[in-house]
């Protein structure tokens, strides 16, 4: 059986062979990117966070592909950490979150500074494919890049079912933010 951090290896090097790098192209890559999700509601607070995601960013073309495990996202009860990949992600059948895009506007990546920017392409989470505009900072330090966004994901949209039973305890869009650093894949 594959390891979440190997199939998320695995899974990283498909992507970077999925995109069409010119030999002058700087790729960069991250392999612990940080996500995290949180639903409020009068009833309760749910948190969960990973350090498993992966992303690749090609400076050239600014594209950007990120995506995370969903079994990876680890909760403060071991019970809705159950619930959530059991019932309500479906983690066997939709193990991964992805987004897949290109970044505006164009960025100087050999230029440090703090660039807010707006990724657009598709977000895919429990199977469902939506395309998004979500907006984002990328900071860059000595030529490293690193993405930080927070955005909301409406669980209707991705098809993602609550029971009225628990309604009042999981909000109807989930708060999801993204920190990580991504260094210079060396060719």
């Amino acid at each position: 059986m594959i390891s979440i951090k190997n199939s998320s290896l695995v899974l990283l090097l498909l992507l970077y062979f999925a995109f069409v790098i010119s030999a002058s192209a700087q790729t960069y890559v991250g392999k612990n990117i940080k996500v995290s999700i949180f639903s409020s509601t009068p009833v309760e607070d749910i948190k969960a966070a990973s350090a498993a995601g992966t992303a690749v960013l090609v400076a050239q073309t600014q594209e950007l592909a990120i995506q995370v495990p969903i079994k990876s996202l680890e909760f403060d009860k071991k019970m809705m950490q159950e619930h959530f990949n059991e019932n309500y992600m479906e983690s066997d059948k939709y193990p991964l979150a992805k987004f897949k895009g290109t970044i505006e506007p164009k960025i100087d990546w050999k230029k440090d500074g703090e660039y807010t920017v707006l990724a657009k392409g598709i977000l895919t989470v429990h199977g469902v494919d939506k395309p998004r505009t979500i907006a984002g900072k990328i900071t860059i330090k000595n030529g490293v890049p690193t993405l930080n966004s927070t955005f909301d994901v409406a669980c209707v949209a991705h098809q993602i079912k609550i029971p009225s039973l628990v309604f009042t305890k999981i909000a109807e869009v989930i708060k999801v933010t993204i920190q990580g650093t991504l260094t210079p894949l060396n060719k």
